[in-house]
């Protein structure tokens, strides 16, 4: 079962770095990580997003494309092209859960300027590995869809 869970920090690094650390876990194959946002509203109140899904997307849209490329090879490259790209981003939109738009602009709005958030989605079997990728961070937990023992445990991993 896959869960949900939205961390604020008081500074605009965090967020990354939380990513970073669980990114890592997921190629260590460590983390189930369905997918992950993170937001950054810098000193000036400047906001920006970067998604996991968008980087499926575009990952999809490649190996699309590229397989367009194979498909139509002589005879039609530059349509082959252009269907492998569409179809290739369609695949890669569905790979992940997709964390909800409206969602992330609740958090992208509770944020003051010079903080960020991280949003994913992660499977509750690895709840012991993401407990301890989080210890050494210092952050809030915004929202969480894991039980409240666990929500605990994850509380006290960010102090």
């Amino acid at each position: 079962m896959s869960h949900i869970l939205a961390i604020t920090f008081e500074d605009e690094n965090q967020g990354m770095s939380v990513l970073q650390s669980l990114q890592n876990l997921k190629g260590q194959e460590l983390l189930k990580l369905d997918d992950a946002a993170v937001i950054v509203k810098d000193a000036e109140g400047k906001v920006n997003i970067k998604n996991l899904t968008e980087s499926n997307v575009k990952g999809g849209a490649a190996i699309g494309g590229f397989l367009g490329l194979l498909i139509g090879g002589l005879l039609f490259p530059v349509a082959g092209i252009a269907l492998g790209l569409a179809g290739g981003a369609l695949v890669g939109k569905s790979l992940g859960n997709g964390v909800d738009k409206k969602f992330v602009k609740d958090v992208q709005n509770s944020l003051n300027p010079g903080n960020s958030a991280i949003l994913f989605i992660v499977s509750q079997e690895n709840v012991g590995v993401l407990i301890n990728a989080l210890e050494p961070y210092n952050g809030k937990i915004y929202q969480s869809s894991f039980d409240s023992e666990v929500e605990a445990e994850i509380r006290k991993s960010l102090k």
